[in-house]
Parts: structure tokens; sequence; C-alpha cells
């Protein structure tokens, strides 16, 4: 016999077994979807103030591929997505370019969705550094990078601020010392084929961790190693990174990266009578084309080294030549500038093949920096050497005149590609540097130490400094160069602690 299951008691006012099972599963339901608009609302208040939107397809494509793999030629004009500009002509506006503060998305929605599907790990081959590898390569062996144009373009240069680099000396800042236009900021070089690769300053620091960079050789080199610095430092906070200037060496650490960009003072490279970094401005310069262990000394073990010499070669046709300056009277020989200048690049050259680890170590060298002294030299004769030039020379269609001793430039050629055992960059700044006759200090800058009065500012003839350059400025694009070399290099092994 089934015996009929008894039915519970229900308490009036107590919801049914079922009904409370509804009950709960509804609040879970009001929970769930209120968990969801909360996490909505916080990724959308995210993406309006910390960028998180970038963590996208485009992070892990811009995180990957630096350049992309593509030519040099689609770093800029292809940076976004659409159709690529048509290339800039002169001194046409690139104002479609895109900001370089940000480096560009992979070129293609197929490779975008490849890269947001895919995680970090599977594309640790394709670093950043490799890209740019990539790129150097492609242009040293299908492009000119030296070989191109000045772009005026608002929207990628400067690549920073004069006012947010307080390490800029008072010689080179040329708006805070009365420049009423920062126009000459606003160029940058497009080489034709190609471009630059962009210069990402957190990537080039990883490239310095741990290492040394030195810039040696006179006030153009410093000139160069001012605005390394002023690219670089924005990356690390204020209480991390340092400037310590040590008679001929100055030192800026970045603490955080145990990284140094240094400044050497070897005008000559070899010793000379105007070594002391601060009186130097000798009439006679004497040199000892055979002595350079005392400098060198002070580059042993540096991982990344550019040197320079050419604008204190250029004051008489012979330079005074001496072998020893402990003897007193000084006794000298004269010897033609172009020999004598050949004579310490052997030395130099000597030096750098016997101490440098190419495997470790990388050697840059600059060509010569032109200046801007004969105004006729541009085809305008009743201006004042670079006195009031506000323009690049693009128009004019004659060979600039302007000075440059092109047997130097030949010389320091020559002996850097003959260098086979440590192989050296030649950084070939000379005819692009020339056509920036706009871009000096001219008599925004310092005499003998101090700021220009307004009675030596009304006298340009004497005073204008046609030789060192305003920062930001020309120097930048230098190391842009320095960039490309360094980035995609394959220079691995770090130094120890220091």
């Amino acid at each position: 016999m089934r015996i009929p299951r008894r039915k519970a008691a229900v308490a009036l006012g107590v919801p049914s077994r079922r009904a409370q099972i509804a009950a709960v599963f509804a609040l879970a339901v009001l929970l769930g979807v209120s968990v969801l608009y909360d996490s909505a609302h916080i990724a959308a208040s995210l993406r309006r103030h910390s960028g998180y939107n970038s963590l996208s397809a485009t992070t892990v494509s811009n995180s990957t591929s630096y350049l992309g793999s593509t030519p040099l030629s689609h770093t800029y004009e292809e940076a976004e997505a659409g159709p690529r500009a048509p290339p800039a002509q002169g001194a046409e506006s690139a104002e479609g370019a895109t900001d370089r503060s940000d480096p560009p998305p992979r070129h293609g929605q197929g490779q975008a969705d490849e890269a947001s599907s895919s995680s970090p790990g599977e594309h640790a081959d394709e670093s950043p550094a490799a890209a740019v590898k990539e790129v150097v390569d492609h242009a040293e062996e299908s492009c000119d990078l030296y070989s191109g144009r000045w772009v005026h373009d608002e929207a990628n240069a400067p690549l920073y601020k004069e006012a947010d680099c307080e390490f800029l000396t008072e010689q080179v800042v040329c708006m805070r010392n009365g420049r009423r236009s920062d126009e000459y900021q606003k160029w940058r070089w497009q080489p034709d084929g190609c471009d630059l690769p962009r210069f990402d300053a957190k990537l080039l620091l990883e490239k310095l961790r741990n290492k040394r960079m030195m810039f040696v050789g006179d006030s153009l080199n410093r000139n160069q190693w001012e605005s390394m610095v002023c690219l670089v430092q924005a990356e690390a906070p204020w209480d991390k990174k340092k400037l310590v200037k040590n008679g001929s060496l100055n030192v800026f650490r970045l603490h955080e990266y145990n990284a140094t960009i240094e400044f050497y003072w070897a005008p000559f490279l070899v010793e000379s009578n105007s070594d002391d970094p601060d009186i130097h401005s000798i009439p006679n310069r004497m040199i000892m084309p055979t002595s350079i262990a005392k400098h060198a000394a002070n580059w042993i073990g540096v991982d990344y080294l550019i040197f320079n010499t050419y604008i204190w070669w250029m004051n008489t046709p012979k330079m005074k030549i001496v072998h020893d300056f402990a003897r007193k009277p000084v006794q000298y020989d004269e010897l033609d500038r172009v020999v004598a200048y050949r004579q310490i690049l052997k030395t130099w050259s000597g030096w750098v093949e016997e101490h440098v680890d190419p495997k470790r170590q990388m050697v840059l060298f600059m060509s010569v920096s032109p200046v801007h002294m004969q105004s006729e030299g541009w085809g305008k004769p009743n201006n004042i050497k670079c006195f009031s030039e506000t323009q690049p020379a693009l128009n004019y269609n004659k060979t600039l005149e302007l000075g440059t001793d092109w047997d130097l430039f030949s010389a320091s050629n020559e002996v850097t590609k003959a260098m086979k055992k440590v192989p050296v960059h030649f950084i070939n700044i000379t005819a692009l540097s020339e056509i920036r006759k706009d871009a000096h200090t001219s008599v925004h800058t310092l005499r003998q130490g101090k700021l220009l009065t307004k009675e030596q500012q009304a006298n340009p003839r004497k005073f204008a400094d046609c030789i060192h350059w305003c920062l930001p400025g020309v120097p930048d694009t230098w190391n842009e160069f320095i960039y490309g070399h360094i980035v995609s290099s394959r220079q691995t092994e770090d130094q120890s602690q220091r």
C-alpha cells in the first residue's frame, strides 16, 4: 500500500519554497547586472583618465613591432590607417603626420587583429629593437639616410620643449635668451625614399641599461651631448637623474637604468694646449699628433663612443706640431692642416682598434658640423652671417659655399671606412646641416661665459655665433641617426654594476 506523503504545513505570510528559489535567482541576476555595470563604468573611467584604451590590439602591436616589418618609407606617412599621403616636397607642411611621441600601429587590420588575439609571449622575437634594426639595415642597403630634405612639421617637431629640459646650458637656449620665433624647431629631416626610425627614449634607455655612452670631442659634440640628455631625461623621475661636471668630463646619470650619458672635452682628440675645458681660447693652438693616451684613459670600456673633431682646426691653414709640451720654451713645427688631421686620425684609429671590443662596444664618428659665416654662400650677400635668418636654405638652386673644409670631411670618411677590425659608423651630418642657416644660436647666446648684452646683440657682425646650434634643434636630428645605430645593434653584454 502506498502511504501518501504528508504535506508540510506552511506558516501564514511565509513564501513557498518555489517562491524562495525564484527570489534568490532574481537577486543573483540583479547582482550580476550590477557587477557588469560597475565594471563597464570603471573601464570607461579608466579609458577617459589613464589611457586604458591603449591596452588593446595596438598595444601588442606597438610593443612587438616598433616600426612594423615594413620599409623605412612607411614609418611616417603610413603610421595611421588609411591611404598613404603624397610625399612632402621641399618645405611642405606635414600636418597630417602622426605624433612622434607614440609608436605607430602595425600596418593592416589583419595584423592588428592577429596581434590582439595572441599573447605577448608569442611575439617575443619581434622586439622593437629588432624592428628598428630591420629599418636601419634596409636603409643601409637601399636608402641613403643623409640624402633628403627638411620638412616643416609642427606635429612631430621638436622632440622636446626647451622649457622642459633643465639640463640645457645658457649657450643654447635661444628662446629664453630672446629669440622671437621658434620656427627653427619645427623642421624634421626626411630622407628620400625612406624614413628615420622614430626616437623612443625608453627603448634607447633599455639599450643603455648598465652601460655608458660618451661623446668625445669639441663644443659641437658637447652641443650634441646636451641634445641627447634632453631627448631621454624626461623618462627618469626628477630624483633619479643627476648631472655632474668634473673638469673635462660631464656625466649625466640615470639611476634607474644604471646608465650614463657623458661628454669628454678633447677638441683635437689628441693632446693639445687647448685641453683645459674652461680656459682654451688660445690663438696659437698646438697639438701632439701621436699623443692620445692621456685622454683615452677616460674612454676605456665605454660601450658607445661618439667622436668628433673639426671646428678647432679651422683657425689657420697650418697646424703647430709639438713633440713635448714639457720643454720650455715650447718648440713646434708647422704642418698643413689636412696632413696633421690625417696624422691624428691615424693615432685615434690605432687606439680604437687596439682597445675597443667590437662585440661589446660601438664606435661612431661625426662628420664636420658646418658654420654659416658667409651669407653670400647662400645668395644673400647683404646679410650678416646667420643673423636674422629664419628659414632653411631650401630654394637656393646653386651649391652652398659656406667654407666647409671638404678635405677634412674626406679624410675622416676615408679613415673610418678603412677600419675593418673595429667597424666605425660614419654619421654624415655635413650637407644636411649646411641647409640649416636658420638654426644657430646667433646673438641669443653667451660670450666668454656671459649672456650677450643688448649692445653686443646689436653688433652681430662681431658677436653672432654661427657655429653652435640652438636646442631643441639640428643636433636632435644628428642624435636620431645615433639612435638608429644603437637601438638596432646586437651588443647585449652588460657592464657590471658601477
